[in-house]
């Protein structure tokens, strides 16, 4: 789960980076530009309740359980 959480940090710094470098351009790409930092944010949103499974940990699980028999 820690790694979900460290996901969502770095998603929702890019989104903040993502923003303040779209200042000042053209409104067609800063328009863009919040469109994918707004799907950041929702990513980062997902990773953090819980919601989004992580494959790593299946694989894991799976790996686990195979060995267990």
């Amino acid at each position: 789960m820690s790694r979900m959480k460290k996901q969502a940090e770095q998603n929702r710094t890019a989104a903040k980076e993502l923003r303040e470098r779209s200042r000042g351009t053209s409104p067609a790409t800063r328009a863009r530009a919040e469109r994918q930092a707004d799907a950041m944010e929702a990513r980062a949103a997902e990773l953090e309740s819980g919601r989004v499974t992580d494959v790593t940990d299946q694989v894991l699980g799976l790996w686990s359980w195979a060995r267990g028999r």
